[in-house]
């Protein structure tokens, strides 16, 4: 059994669910998310709580309990909590600035780059310290707009700058040895 998937998903107060099938729609404090599961998963509402069976132990469901059951659990904490993700900005001259609601980068090309926000994803940005917040309710969206935002300029291992995550470690390169002629 998937350990995983086993688990209930706990609706905390203020959060609704509606599932019609394979179609679950949840309804919470912040939004409202809508998601089409694979139609073999079988999903029931219990009470305060969603539960997630399989119909069969077959490899493939086995797979998808798990992955389905992840999936709504994201949804129910992204209506009632929200993600966010933070992006540092490092390197001489590498500026931020929000404009409106798009981001305006400098990071050391000849322009500027200009990153509009997607919908359902605001940003916030600190220009004293360089580092972005990317906020939404939809788990892959924030990590999406994040991983576009961080590909713009990547770290590099000799300096240590570019846009990166603010968990990141980047492991460091010597660059060149001085010669000992």
């Amino acid at each position: 059994m998937s350990r995983i998937g086993k688990l209930p998903i706990e609706l905390p107060s203020g959060v609704e669910c509606t599932i019609q099938g394979s179609h679950v729609k949840v309804k919470g404090p912040k939004g409202e998310l809508v998601r089409d599961l694979h139609p073999e998963m079988l999903i029931e509402k219990e009470e305060s709580q969603v539960v997630v069976k399989r119909p069969s132990d077959n490899r493939t469901h086995r797979a998808l309990h798990g992955l389905t059951r992840a999936l709504l659990n994201n949804m129910v904490v992204g209506v009632s909590q929200g993600y966010e993700k933070q992006l540092n900005i490092v390197g001489v001259g590498y500026k931020v600035e929000l404009r409106g609601k798009a981001l305006v980068l400098n990071l050391g090309y000849s322009h500027p780059i200009e990153y509009p926000s997607p919908e359902g994803i605001e940003f916030e940005v600190d220009s004293k310290a360089n580092t972005i917040k990317v906020k939404g309710i939809d788990k892959e969206k924030v990590g999406q707009t994040s991983a576009e935002i961080r590909k713009m300029r990547p770290p590099e291992p000799y300096k240590g700058k570019g846009v990166m995550y603010s968990d990141e470690r980047i492991r460091r390169k010597a660059g060149k040895a001085a010669s000992g002629k």
